[in-house]
C-alpha cells in the first residue's frame, strides 16, 4: 500500500528544529497533516502555524520521548484527532562529543535515554495502530554512524548502532504484515543545529564535519521513504563511508579518526557544557545550522568503482602487513589518495 503525502498523517518527533522542522515543512508543502512532537509547545505552536500557512495540517503536542507515557499520549492525540497513523517518523535526537572516559554518566545515558529509548517508546506507541489498520510506515532517522563509528561521540554512536540494529530487528518481526513497514533513514553530516545543541565535554569547539548536506534532502528521502518504503536510505555521502568501512576496516577506522580530530573540532578551548540534553536551547531551534558552505547543498561527488576497487586493494595490504609496519604503511598509502571527506 503507497501513501500520497496529501492523504496522510504524520507524526514526527524533534519537530522543532533540524531535520523534523524540516520534513514538517516538506510535507505541509505537499498538503500534508503532521503531528508534532517536541520538548518545547510555542516553538511547537510556531512551527505548526508555518504548516498551515503553506497548505498543510499541523497539531502540535509537547512531548519528552525519554517519557513512555508521554509518547504514548502523542499517539492517542493523533488518533482521536485525525483517525488514523499512517507514519511515524521518529528524529528526536540528541548528542555529545567527549572522550568516553570524561563523558559524565548522566549525559552518556541521556543520549541513549533520548536517541535509542525514545524510538522504541515511539514504536511501542504507533504499531499497535498499525496492526489495527493493516498499514503505516515507521521511520527511524538514524545516521551515518550507525554503520560507520567515529570517536568522540562514543554515546551518539552507540545510539545510532542500537537503532539499525532495532529497525532490522523489527522488520523480520513483522514480515507477516507486508503492508507495515519499517524504515531506516542514514545521513551524512546535516545542516542542523545538532552541533550548537550538542554537549561538550572535549575541551574544544565543536563544529560540523564536512562534507555538510542541507536537512531538506533528508527531509525529501523520509517523504520518498513513506511513499515507496525501503528498508535503508542512505543521505549525503552515506553510502560511500558505509562502502569504505564494509570493505576496508583498518583503513576505514584510521581515516575517519583522523578526519575527525582534524575537522570536528575548531581550533581554541572549549567550555564543558551539557547542551540541550536536559533542558531545550531555544535559541537554536531552527531547520539550518548555518554550517553548509556556499554552492555546497546538491554537490555531488562521484566515488567510482575504480576507486573502491583501489581502497580495497590497500585496505587488504595494510591488514596484511600491519604486524610488520602498521603506521608507516598508513603515511604510505593515505598520501597518494585523495582528501577523503568521511
Amino acid at each position: 500500500m503507497r501513501l500520497n503525502i496529501s492523504d496522510s498523517v504524520i507524526v514526527i518527533t524533534g519537530a522543532s528544529s533540524g531535520i523534523g522542522r524540516a520534513t514538517a515543512m516538506k510535507a505541509a508543502e505537499q498538503n500534508g497533516t503532521v503531528v508534532l512532537a517536541a520538548r518545547q509547545a510555542d516553538v511547537l505552536h510556531e512551527v505548526a502555524r508555518e504548516c498551515e500557512q503553506i497548505g498543510g495540517r499541523a497539531l502540535p503536542m509537547k512531548t519528552d520521548v525519554t517519557d513512555e507515557e508521554q509518547v504514548r499520549q502523542l499517539a492517542r492525540r493523533a488518533i482521536e484527532t485525525y483517525g488514523r497513523i499512517d507514519a511515524w517518523v521518529n528524529d528526536a535526537a540528541v548528542t555529545m562529543l567527549s572522550r568516553f572516559e570524561d563523558a559524565p554518566a548522566d549525559a552518556f545515558r541521556r543520549v541513549i535515554e533520548t536517541n535509542f529509548f525514545g524510538y522504541v517508546h515511539g514504536a511501542r506507541a504507533v504499531l499497535p495502530y498499525f496492526h489495527r489498520q493493516g498499514h503505516g510506515v515507521l521511520v527511524n532517522v538514524g545516521s551515518v554512524v550507525g554503520k560507520v563509528a567515529a570517536p568522540y561521540a562514543s554515546a551518539y554512536v552507540a545510539s545510532k548502532f542500537a537503532i539499525t540494529g532495532f529497525s532490522e530487528s523489527l522488520r523480520m518481526e513483522l514480515r507477516d504484515t507486508p503492508d507495515i513497514h519499517v524504515c531506516t533513514i542514514l545521513p551524512a553530516t546535516i545542516d542542523t543545529p545538532l552541533f550548537q545543541h550538542a554537549a561538550n565535554y572535549s575541551g574544544k569547539v565543536v563544529q560540523a564535519m564536512p562534507p555538510v548536506y542541507a536537512p531538506e534532502d533528508v527531509a525529501e528521502a523520509i517523504l520518498h521513504t513513506i511513499h515507496h518504503p525501503k528498508r535503508e536510505v542512505t543521505v549525503g555521502n552515506a553510502r560511500r563511508m558505509i562502502a569504505m568501512r564494509n570493505l576496508v576496516p583498518p583503513l576505514a577506522e584510521r581515516m575517519v579518526a583522523k578526519k575527525v580530530e582534524r575537522r570536528h573540532f575548531q581550533a581554541g578551548p572549549g567550555t564543558n557544557s551539557p547542551g540541550n540534553l536536559f533542558e531545550p536551547m531555544p535559541e537554536f531551534d531552527t531547520v539550518h545550522g548555518g554550517w553548509l558552505e556556499p554552492r555546497q547543498s546538491h554537490r555531488k561527488v562521484a566515488w567510482t568503482a575504480g576507486t573502491l576497487a583501489l581502497l580495497a586493494g590497500i585496505g587488504a595490504a595494510l591488514y596484511l602487513s600491519s604486524s610488520r609496519r602498521p603506521t608507516s604503511r598508513l603515511r604510505e598509502t593515505t598520501s597518494a589518495l585523495p582528501d577523503l571527506e568521511p
